[in-house]
């Protein structure tokens, strides 16, 4: 699995030129799912995501979470995050999971958070997507 964690001031789907869904202050997650991922992987990252302190607290440290400071998450799958493009010109897909199995987990994945009882918001799995965001820093993580 990889993941793509921004941290955002504001985020958004847009699809067939409507607005989906849409976030203000927390993390856009772009997530893409590989073959071997399991539901013990999955818990991992999103454990880790809803514990993630990189908000700045008084003194302007990272060290408050996105339940600290009450705020969202956007999470779109990106089967392209397990591309490999170490040869040649055009990348390879033979990481990304079947997508019945990949949207298994992504949907596992958005459940485990939303169960944390942070607000979560999703695109389409499989649609093709505009998203949008602006980046607060920027701030950006590459987890798996």
């Amino acid at each position: 699995m990889k993941i793509v964690l921004q941290r955002v001031k504001q985020a958004s789907v847009t699809i067939d030129g409507e607005l989906y869904s849409e976030i203000d202050k927390g993390f856009l997650i772009l997530i893409g799912i590989e073959k071997g991922d399991t539901n013990e992987i999955i818990e991992r990252y999103a454990d880790k995501v809803t514990k993630l302190r990189v908000f700045a607290d008084d003194n302007d440290k990272m060290n408050l979470s996105i339940k600290d400071i009450n705020g969202s998450i956007l999470v779109v799958s990106q089967f392209t995050l397990a591309g490999d493009c170490k040869k040649g010109t055009r990348p390879g897909f033979d990481r990304s999971a079947p997508p019945d199995e990949a949207n298994r987990l992504y949907e596992y994945f958005v459940t485990l958070i939303k169960s944390s009882g942070i607000p979560v918001k999703t695109g389409v799995f499989g649609a093709m997507m505009e998203v949008s965001l602006i980046n607060d820093g920027p701030v950006t993580f590459i987890l798996g």
